[in-house]
């Protein structure tokens, strides 16, 4: 969390996944670095014990969230050129 919240302030958009079980560390994290409600990804805990196909199913859940932070609040289909 921290190197991601680093990272955009430097100017690299920039987006962090977190499993469910870590949210209250990523959270307490942000606080710490000056950024509370910092917004990340969520998938299910755990991750390091998943196969090629649970990775596959996590990542298509973090997706859509990863995206949607890197576009920004507000970034409907307008202010994305996708209409």
């Amino acid at each position: 969390m921290a190197d991601t919240i680093l990272l955009e302030r430097r100017g690299v958009p920039s987006a962090a996944i977190c499993t469910e079980a870590l949210q209250a560390s990523a959270n307490a994290m942000a606080a710490i670095q000056g950024a509370p409600g910092y917004r990340y990804a969520i998938v299910p805990h755990p991750v390091s014990s998943l196969d090629a196909e649970g990775l596959r199913a996590h990542a298509k859940l973090a997706g859509p969230q990863v995206l949607e932070i890197l576009r920004g609040p507000g970034a409907g289909a307008e202010t994305r050129g996708d209409t």
